[in-house]
């Protein structure tokens, strides 16, 4: 496995946290590299089911678990993890949390909604949760930082200083109440004593794991189509969601990176507004979205449902590299009796077969479907491909031949065991 990346492929929720978790049985290390609480990673496994929101996939078997720098942290969102963790007897002594990761406040949460209330109709449709504001602090070096915690001091002085200017915007631009830098200050000093010993530069373990040739999981958030440069921008995500965020949201390296495993579902979903070209608005798309119980691990909200897009999955292979993918929720295609895959798109007349930079182009893409039969019989109990009715196979083949890509794992329930290792 050596150092391996673990990155989504579509619009997110593609099962990235069952992939993780089974293949953190062998790592050593898990790395969450980027993202907040806005990524919900769904693990089902012998201790029970769980929605990890910041915690590393690999908290159920690999020896170090750690929250990169390139994360974002709500510590009370982290607190509540790490206590149901804890009430299920799982060992978080293996937690560590950079230092140099950027945290949400009150403020950040509280601006979230502001903004995408004042958008109206134009609204992004963020997980209101601040990530986004946290983000835009980092980059105008107002961010305050895990390791501030651990000196009330210098947090205080910074705090301080941080909530005036917030305050400004809040009172006079939006017209709202002020945030109280006492009660911020007292409830995050309370969250530095909770999770001060988990905090540390984690950037030498990271490397003197790699150099000592340990095996690695570099685990990503959201999907590469929501990354913030090369997504569907603006209806993307605020952080580099790519195999290149990984190497720079954990501080490893490039030269370390031996693998880059691409999570595509077995058809296409997305929450939230942005185009989708696929997107089916009849019974076939609700039944998908119901089977496969389609509602945000983090929102609750329905995710659009459609075909697979294999326009997009081409583009998200070349601009991360992947090395191999896995291919999730196969089995709920068990039931249609014709599948659709796109693998091409219609502009303005023309034929496209790459996706376009403009978002208003996007819109205005029509799909070009290649259809296939489908397998009609439950192929959960399958343990290798040799065991898939043909028709599943042949799918799964054309997939792999559109992504220009070799696949890996073919994943047919949500249960660890569910899961065909092609290599």
């Amino acid at each position: 496995m050596a150092v391996t990346a673990v990155i989504g492929a579509q619009w997110g929720d593609e099962g990235k946290g069952k992939i993780v978790d089974l293949l953190a049985e062998k790592a050593k290390v898990v790395v969450r590299f980027a993202g907040g609480d806005n990524a919900g990673h769904t693990v089902i496994n012998k201790y029970g089911k769980f929605a990890l929101h910041l915690v590393p996939s690999g908290i159920f078997s690999a020896s170090d678990c750690i929250i990169g720098h390139g994360v974002v942290l709500n510590p009370e969102i982290l607190i509540h993890e790490l206590d149901n963790l804890e009430k299920h007897h799982i060992d978080i002594s293996r937690l560590s949390i950079s230092d140099r990761a950027h945290l949400i406040m009150p403020y950040h949460i509280l601006m979230d909604g502001l903004e995408e209330d004042a958008r109206g109709g134009s609204a992004i449709g963020t997980t209101r949760r601040g990530i986004g504001p946290a983000y835009s602090d980092k980059a105008a070096r107002l961010g305050i930082r895990a390791g501030d915690l651990l000196d009330k001091k210098v947090f205080y002085d910074r705090l301080k200083s941080v909530v005036e200017y917030k305050n400004a915007i809040i009172t006079k631009v939006y017209n709202h109440k002020p945030c109280s830098v006492d009660e911020i200050y007292k409830t995050y000093c309370a969250y530095g004593d909770r999770l001060g010993h988990y905090i540390c530069d984690v950037t030498q373990k990271i490397e003197n794991a790699a150099l000592n040739d340990v095996e690695i999981l570099l685990e990503g958030a959201q999907g590469s189509l929501l990354d913030n440069d090369l997504g569907t921008y603006p209806y993307t995500t605020s952080s580099c969601s790519l195999a290149a965020g990984a190497c720079l949201g954990s501080g490893l390296s490039p030269k370390h990176l031996d693998n880059i495993l691409g999570i595509y579902k077995a058809y296409t979903s997305r929450v939230g507004a942005g185009p989708m070209p696929t997107e089916l608005h009849d019974a076939i798309g609700e039944s998908i979205r119901e089977k496969a119980h389609e509602y945000g691990t983090t929102t609750g909200r329905p995710r659009r449902c459609g075909w697979f897009d294999g326009v997009a999955a081409r583009y998200s292979s070349r601009i991360n590299g992947f090395t191999t993918f896995a291919l999730t929720r196969l089995d709920v295609l068990d039931e249609l009796k014709t599948l659709k895959i796109c693998t091409a798109y219609k502009l303005n007349g023309k034929t496209l077969d790459r996706l376009p930079a403009s978002i208003t182009d996007l819109m205005k893409c029509e799909p070009v479907y290649e259809e296939m039969p489908g397998w009609m019989t439950d192929i959960t109990k399958s343990k290798k491909l040799a065991d898939l009715p043909p028709a599943a196979r042949r799918y799964v083949e054309r997939l792999a031949q559109i992504i220009d890509c070799p696949v890996s794992l073919v994943s047919v329930g949500p249960d660890r065991s569910e899961t065909i290792f092609v290599k």
